[in-house]
């Protein structure tokens, strides 16, 4: 529009323009200069301009195609963009005059005929802004309405929130990715199931899933199958019972060559077999009160207590071999297994060359591919009645007779064990699902994958297939923008068979980090391991969480009956957190009835399992999903309620519940234990409640108590337990036992050395670890006192 121009018609364009410049430039460089000056110079303009308008035709003047005079840059010094409208601005030369208190005006005229103009487009140009700014503001709330939630869990945690989640776990969906597992090859290294399973996790969407590899000591068989061979008759068997013939040897190879205690020592022993029952204290005292077991081989039935405890006695006493069964007493009706042998691992835990630390490359790698200087060998039902000459089909008419071997006959046997120590690569697939809010609080979610060469059936199988459809489930919430507050760490472990190796490595490797970092473990080892009562275990902090997410999602179910959530000793990889960590724990389980009444650790020996054991427990696979479904609402309250829910009085009672009893003298021990009761409580009502109510939510306040919790059972860590028994004495053998073990058994070990030293050492430790709590609450007490004394 600038380049139509209209000259002057008396032609003082070019004045017009000059007494412009002129004009911008006082005002550019007003500040410069002095008020006389700036008055002058002011003054003489304004008489020039007031000439300028006097003469004739300036009322004619106008710039063609000019629609809008207050667009561009106000700052642009290049008078074409603009028409001369001396009092357009608000703000122009002659008002500022005016409002100077020095300024005398020395005439007065009307305004020009352009002042009304400019006051219409102002008000047009406010409308137009006004217009547009609330425009805008419309468009922000509808755009911000549709774009998907920035990744947070601003959802509240309630089971509404949950179930929308947990209704995307389905049966159907677990079965399917259970038979795609079976699918593949038995002969499959370690590593190569964890690459498929690593390849599934992230078709999931997981984001950050590793591969994480140890070079381990497994003790694996040889090239013949270990064998038992009576002295009297010559005949020799293999461990399952049959002869030694070439042709069944060819059959069942892989079944025979693996039916063997990893880490035994190896050689032949010829001794005389002496009936040990269960292995307990009493039996022991009982023989050797008899005979001298030195360097005898002991028949010993799997149950009851430990089997590394067990064999420590036995070593102790000076024996040379055992012979392990289990007795079909024990075993419900429905499993037909007198005629298998089994697989046990006499590994506490992690791989044997290197105790206590990580099998990273560099490390020393000590040799210790025995763990026992007794010979051992897993035998079969149908064996041992051969050993004692029982009829194999023998019963009564009011039930099992149990097997015992008559005690005025004397059977020598030979024993041959010979395995291989090897070292092979075992693999653990991790993935994590970052947290929002606390990214450096991790709650782990284990299973396990692949068995020795079929050992443990499919119950790796089952256990992978139920986190897989979690992960699914959680991941389909995640995408649509939600996540917990806490990481949420997904782990199938290798090396489980040998000794939970796996999940050993990872944690000695990371201990430092998961000692600091670690809120609570969740296990899925062997998720149905029967179909007829449901078996929840935890840890006393969380009994009260697994019983409402028990009789919540089990409402209404045909097959939820379940016990009572109890702390008792469970298998799988959860041993290393529970046991050197003091992580808070929790594991749900499909178990057969009669398996809960009889002898506890039978589930220490691995049978062979037949393909369809796992359908045939659960055919529709409707027990998985519970069992996924409150293990995935477990999971997803601990990481994303604000305050840990944990239950802290509830240690205290079961610190005095364990307690009770008149076999011991325990009454510094329940003096010690009321504090700590009193202390629990006090912690309870005064930071935990308010802690539970939003409005009286401080975040500072939150983290100072969730790390509170989250170190409670730490404190019930004793520096050294019996072989087999937990470090963590909050967890009792069994649901028989009510007592501290550690106690029962030191009570048990005074029958054997006729002294106290070692009820004393139990004594202590107990009440060592029921000080450090009650410390650990009234330290956590006096912090929270301290630091909000001001705010309160």
């Amino acid at each position: 529009p600038v380049n139509n121009r209209t000259v002057y018609p008396n032609g003082k364009k070019k004045m017009a323009y000059r007494k412009v410049n002129a004009d911008q430039r006082i005002q550019g460089h007003s500040q410069y200069l002095d008020n006389d000056d700036l008055q002058a110079t002011t003054l003489e303009l304004e008489w020039d301009m007031e000439k300028e308008l006097e003469e004739p035709g300036f009322d004619h003047f106008q710039l063609d195609g000019i629609v809008d005079h207050h667009s561009g840059n106000s700052q642009n010094t290049n008078i074409d963009l603009e028409p001369i409208q001396p009092s357009a601005s608000p703000k122009g030369r002659f008002q500022r005059l005016q409002e100077d208190p020095d300024y005398v005006s020395h005439y007065t005229r009307p305004a020009p005929k352009s002042n009304r103009c400019s006051f219409c487009r102002i008000f047009k140009l406010f409308c137009t802004v006004l217009i547009l700014f609330i425009f805008g503001i419309l468009i922000g709330y509808y755009a911000q309405k549709k774009c998907p939630p920035s990744p947070t869990s601003s959802e509240p945690s309630d089971p509404h929130f949950y179930h929308e989640i947990l209704k995307e776990i389905k049966a159907e969906n677990i079965q399917k990715i259970f038979r795609d597992l079976i699918q593949l090859p038995r002969q499959e290294e370690d590593t190569d199931i964890a690459m498929k399973l690593l390849v599934r996790w992230t078709s999931c969407g997981l984001e950050d899933v590793q591969l994480v590899n140890y070079s381990v000591l497994l003790d694996l068989p040889g090239s013949s199958s270990n064998t038992v061979t009576l002295k009297n008759s010559g005949e020799c068997f293999y461990p399952s019972g049959q002869k030694c013939y070439r042709e069944t040897k060819k059959l069942h190879s892989q079944d025979l060559l693996y039916s063997y205690a990893a880490y035994s020592a190896k050689g032949t022993l010829e001794a005389e077999v002496i009936d040990m029952q269960y292995g307990t204290v009493e039996d022991l005292v009982l023989i050797q009160a008899m005979t001298n077991v030195t360097n005898k081989i002991a028949l010993l039935k799997l149950g009851k207590s430990p089997l590394l405890y067990k064999l420590s006695l036995l070593e102790e006493a000076g024996f040379g071999g055992v012979l392990l069964y289990v007795d079909p007493c024990d075993l419900p009706k429905t499993q037909n297994l007198s005629g298998k042998a089994f697989m046990v691992s006499l590994n506490s835990g992690g791989d044997p060359s290197t105790p206590g630390y990580p099998s990273i490359d560099g490390n020393y790698r000590q040799n210790r591919s025995n763990l026992t200087s007794l010979l051992v060998q897993p035998i079969s039902a149908l064996l041992v009645k051969k050993l004692v000459s029982l009829p194999e089909n023998r019963s009564k008419s009011d039930g099992c007779i149990p097997l015992k071997l008559p005690v005025t006959e004397k059977r020598i046997i030979s024993l041959n064990v010979q395995t291989v120590p090897t070292y092979k690569t075992i693999s653990n697939v991790i993935g994590y699902l970052k947290g929002s809010t606390f990214p450096d609080r991790y709650v782990i979610v284990g299973s396990h994958h692949n068995s020795v060469y079929g050992y443990s059936g499919q119950e790796w199988a089952s256990s992978t297939a139920v986190i897989t459809a979690f992960i699914q489930a959680l991941m389909l919430k995640v995408k649509r923008g939600w996540r917990p507050d806490r990481t949420i760490v997904f782990c199938s472990w290798g090396g489980t068979s040998f000794g939970n190796i796996g999940s050993y490595e990872w944690a000695e490797d990371l201990k430092k980090v998961l000692q600091r970092n670690i809120v609570a473990y969740v296990s899925l080892h062997n998720p149905v391991r029967g179909n007829s009562s449901l078996h929840p275990v935890a840890s006393p902090s969380l009994q009260q969480l697994a019983t409402e997410r028990q009789s919540l999602t089990c409402l209404g179910k045909m097959k939820c009956p379940g016990s009572n959530v109890s702390s008792v000793q469970m298998q799988g990889d959860s041993d290393y957190f529970i046991n050197h960590l003091g992580i808070p724990t929790v594991q749900f389980s499909y178990e057969d009835i009669k398996i809960l009444e009889s002898p506890s650790f039978l589930f220490e020996a691995l049978f062979p399992a037949h393909n369809t054991v796992t359908e045939e427990l659960d055919p529709f696979f409707n027990l998985h999903e519970t069992i996924a479904k409150l293990t995935g609402e477990v999971t997803l309250q601990i990481a994303s309620e604000p305050v840990l829910p944990f239950n802290a009085l509830d240690i205290a009672l079961e610190v005095q519940n364990s307690l009770k009893g008149d076999q011991l003298d325990t009454r510094q021990l329940l003096a010690m234990a009321s504090r700590l009761r009193d202390s629990a409580e006090l912690f309870q009502s005064d930071e935990m409640r308010p802690a539970n109510d939003p409005k009286e939510r401080a975040p500072i306040r939150v983290r100072m108590l969730n790390d509170v919790l989250q170190g409670l059972e730490k404190n019930f860590l004793v520096q050294q337990a019996p072989p087999g028994f937990y470090r963590n004495i909050l967890y009792r053998l069994d649901e028989k036992m009510s007592q501290f073990s550690v106690l029962l058994e030191a009570l048990e070990h005074c029958k054997l050395h006729q002294s106290n030293e070692t009820l004393q050492a139990a004594l202590s430790k107990v009440l060592n670890s029921i000080n450090s709590a009650q410390v650990y609450f009234s330290a956590g007490l006096d912090v929270f006192e301290t630091a909000f004394a001001g705010k309160k």
